[in-house]
């Protein structure tokens, strides 16, 4: 896998994707930026990194993932439906795809301390697993309220060998995590290289973790038109920051292909949600202007979701500019929308999904019942993790 050097931003000026993204950080983090943009560009033309980070991800990972036809979904909704299966990547979700070669790239650097938030703990697993594998020490933070709900990921975390600290400010979720994390680099930037997990904060963040993930649309559009013979109709995944949707969609944004992302409505857009392109506005939110959940007075919004990969007040500045441009849609699917998503998929596929992609799962099962995805249409889902993560949460939630 070369990394591609996509530039979806070409009308916009450097950091930006139309008039979203940017540096919006303390002044004694720009040296860093600067240095890791240029460290960046400078691994991705270097057929050595580029070797180590290729092998890494076939025989590692596992690379490529299938695309897999879900014949008893398909048969049930009346569409083809294909999952882009980053749940069989190691350690269990699309995270790794990214993690892997940021490590590669802080070692280059010569950082050896790593640190990261998480929120559902996938991207905790895949940096303590990158840290554990390249000899790097790793500092994962986390919301408390995640810790609670996603046991079992910090005890992989800290199996890895990874030190995971509780975050008991604020919610204590993803958005709270994210800060302790920005506070942590601002005091060790010098020698700590910080994996963001998302397509989010400040530039060039956004733009290295969507050229990362993009491995995952590219082999889905290959895989499509030689299992078909044409491209998709529909491309669909689910969005909290945004970057397995990110990953998807960047292969196809020049195709006649609709692009789909699906946000957490939680209890309901007039109640607890997580659904910031749909009901957000712009404003600047860990490094980067973007839409985000702003109180009347501005100030960020408490925002909810059965997952605790989505519970997240704003969102990469990328999917802010489709939304804008009109490039891609953004739908949302309740909590109770996303359980049945997941126990259908389940019962009808032998395949688990996590709680995040089952919002996507959601969302397609209801365009398709309303005919906004018509009969004829080929989707493919980008199936961004597994369930076992949410066993606990699944069974408290449905009684099970």
């Amino acid at each position: 896998m070369t990394i591609v050097n996509s530039n979806s931003n070409s009308n916009s000026k450097p950091g930006y994707f139309g008039e979203f993204g940017g540096q919006f950080v303390p002044e004694t983090l720009m040296p860093a930026l600067i240095q890791l943009e240029q460290a960046y560009y400078e691994a991705m033309k270097d057929e050595e990194f580029q070797a180590a980070l290729d092998k890494l991800l076939v025989d590692y990972v596992g690379r490529p993932t299938p695309l897999t036809l879900a014949e008893r979904l398909s048969d049930k909704l009346g569409i083809s439906i294909y999952l882009k299966r980053e749940d069989l990547c190691h350690t269990g979700a699309h995270k790794i795809n990214a993690v892997l070669a940021q490590a590669l790239l802080a070692k280059r650097m010569g950082k050896r301390r790593i640190i990261a938030e998480t929120g559902a703990g996938q991207h905790g697993v895949a940096t303590a697993t990158a840290c554990a594998l390249l000899d790097l020490d790793c500092v994962i933070y986390m919301g408390q309220v995640d810790m609670d709900r996603q046991a079992l990921n910090v005890f992989k975390m800290k199996v890895l060998g990874a030190d995971v600290v509780g975050v008991d400010t604020g919610s204590r979720t993803l958005k709270d995590a994210t800060s302790e994390a920005i506070r942590d680099w601002v005091t060790t930037v010098r020698d700590t290289y910080y994996i963001i997990g998302s397509a989010i904060g400040p530039h060039p963040y956004p733009t290295i973790v969507r050229d990362l993930q993009d491995v995952i649309g590219r082999e889905a559009r290959a895989q499509i038109i030689e299992i078909t013979g044409d491209l998709p109709g529909v491309v669909m995944a689910c969005v909290g920051g945004g970057s397995n949707a990110i990953g998807m969609f960047n292969a196809f944004k020049d195709d006649q292909v609709r692009l789909i992302g699906v946000e957490a409505a939680g209890h309901g857009l007039d109640s607890e949600h997580a659904a910031t392109l749909s009901k957000g506005r712009p404003g600047v939110l860990h490094g980067t202007h973007t839409y985000l959940l702003q109180d009347k007075d501005g100030q960020v919004a408490p925002v909810h979701s059965v997952s605790a990969g989505l519970d997240y007040p704003g969102v990469g500045p990328e999917h802010a500019w489709l939304k804008v441009s009109e490039r891609a849609e953004y739908y949302s699917a309740t909590d109770q929308e996303a359980l049945c998503a997941f126990q259908q998929l389940s019962e009808l596929e032998g395949i688990i999904p996590a709680l995040e992609p089952s919002h996507a799962l959601a969302a397609l099962d209801r365009l398709t019942t309303t005919g906004e995805i018509s009969a004829s249409e080929t989707v493919i889902v980008n199936l961004s993790g597994r369930g076992d993560k949410d066993m606990e949460t699944v069974a408290r939630e449905l009684k099970v």
